[in-house]
């Protein structure tokens, strides 16, 4: 039963977000919907046995789907991490005024309550419905709360989630019509055998509507936009939680149904996640705006993980797993920081700062923990999940894992910069008055610090709980 309170706490605390019109009320309520789904998610993977941890029951049997809830380490890791992410978003933004409060708030649970659904779905059809629940808040957040660009940039953003959510949605119902009894579920679609040929076909459409999700080259073009125009608790949540959508999909329902094709198009996928990581990397070194940086700089990183995937190579896969933890983290720390100096400068642009760190020293030792997280510096979570996969890599192809490790070295170069150019340096006009955090954006930078030590340190507690999903992703190759 844990995997269905996961979800409808949010979603029927998100439905009563809508009837709350008081701009505070709204704010306090989504909080403690956000506190009480991590309460739920830690005591759920941690205190209560396995029989707890999944649920089935009937939902649409004239179909062959049924609503079938489960929880393995992979899926437990990013309920975590959804979890932990909602709560620090919202109290990190807690200052921040939204029109019709309510509504933006509503919304954000709403695209929680979807994210826990595509975790935890072990029917394709479920899935597919979470993903879209994930999806459709997001357009609205982004159309109704965005910046000054933002019905582009969400029109593109539609235009692509839309069109991979089609090719999706026709690659389940093919493999469904193939299964032996007409279901949905998980093993049922295992089960199928297709010559080479159809693999090829039907891991396309699901594999583009993934890779627009996480998104790599070269289907990453509404990232940029969408991240830069979105309300920056949005981006936090397509950045740090959502992107993993993607990276889950191909472990749970791409690989393992396609292997044939999978092994076919390895090289080809490998090629231009790299080609993606150095091109985001390029770009991120020549950006004058904070959120642009951080966009391009998770196009860089989820790229490592997609070509790692695709190596065969447990300890990479192993990497995958616990990375997908720890740039949600990092990455989400990176925005809170972006949004604190641009709500009290008004301005994002390098070019307007500089000499913060002689106004808000703690904002600063906070940006450099996170800069040194982006950047995997040893000690930090970043580290070990990079580490194992380069190795992967590494044991993949040696030519391919040196070019991807250039990104490294421009990996330092922006984020370093980055640092310089906003904190270091003489204040000017716009930063001589400013002052340093306090309250709810320390208190959750102080989190979100601490998790990167302390998974840096000792991250083996995180690859216990993903060690059952290695195992299982490795067998079913």
């Amino acid at each position: 039963m844990i995997p269905v309170f996961l979800i409808l706490l949010p979603l029927l605390t998100g439905i009563v977000g809508f009837f709350i019109k008081e701009a505070n009320a709204a704010k306090g309520w989504a909080l403690l919907s956000a506190v009480l789904t991590l309460v739920v998610a830690v005591a759920g993977i941690y205190f209560y046995p396995s029989a707890q941890q999944s649920f089935d029951a009937a939902w649409l049997p004239a179909l062959g789907s049924r609503f079938t809830l489960s929880m393995d380490g992979m899926s437990k890791m990013l309920v975590l991490l959804t979890a932990i992410s909602f709560p620090l978003i919202f109290l990190a933004t807690y200052k921040n005024n939204y029109k019709n409060t309510g509504a933006f708030y509503a919304l954000m649970m709403l695209t929680q309550a979807g994210l826990m659904g595509v975790f935890v779905a072990n029917d394709a059809l479920l899935f597919y419905f979470f993903w879209e629940l994930a999806l459709i808040p997001v357009y609205f957040l982004c159309s109704l709360w965005g910046g000054e660009k933002r019905i582009a940039a969400t029109f593109k953003f539609f235009i692509y989630t839309f069109i991979g959510s089609l090719m999706m949605l026709a690659g389940i119902l093919y493999v469904y019509f193939q299964t032996a009894d007409h279901s949905f579920a998980w093993q049922s679609f295992y089960s199928v055998q297709m010559p080479p040929a159809q693999q090829s076909l039907i891991f396309w459409l699901f594999f583009v509507a993934f890779a627009i999700k996480m998104p790599i080259f070269p289907f990453h073009t509404w990232q940029p936009d969408a991240y830069e125009q979105s309300p920056t608790a949005t981006t936090m949540v397509l950045s740090g939680v959502m992107v993993k959508m993607g990276i889950f999909a191909v472990i749970k329902w791409l690989l393992p149904f396609f292997p044939a094709a999978a092994d076919k198009y390895a090289q080809v996928i490998i090629i231009l996640s790299v080609v993606g990581m150095l091109y985001a990397s390029l770009i991120a070194i020549r950006q004058d705006d904070v959120k642009r940086l951080i966009a391009y700089s998770s196009i860089a990183h989820i790229g490592l993980m997609s070509a790692t995937l695709f190596t065969n190579s447990r300890v990479g896969l192993e990497g995958v797993m616990i990375q997908m933890f720890n740039h949600g983290v990092n990455v989400i720390g990176l925005w809170i920081v972006a949004d604190a100096i641009e709500q009290q400068l008004g301005t994002r642009k390098f070019s307007d700062l500089g000499g913060l760190a002689q106004k808000a020293p703690a904002l600063a030792i906070m940006l450099v923990v996170m800069a040194f997280a982006n950047i995997a510096l040893p000690l930090t979570n970043a580290f070990i999940g990079e580490f194992l996969m380069f190795n992967g890599l590494f044991s993949y192809n040696i030519w391919i894992a040196a070019i991807a490790g250039i990104s490294i070295i421009l990996g330092a170069v922006y984020t370093l910069n980055m640092v310089q150019k906003i904190f270091y340096g003489n204040t000017n006009a716009a930063t001589e008055n400013a002052v340093d955090i306090s309250g709810n954006i320390k208190l959750a930078l102080v989190v979100l610090v601490v998790i990167i030590i302390a998974l840096g340190v000792y991250p083996q507690p995180m690859m216990d709980l993903t060690r059952d999903a290695v195992g299982a992703a490795m067998a079913g190759k």
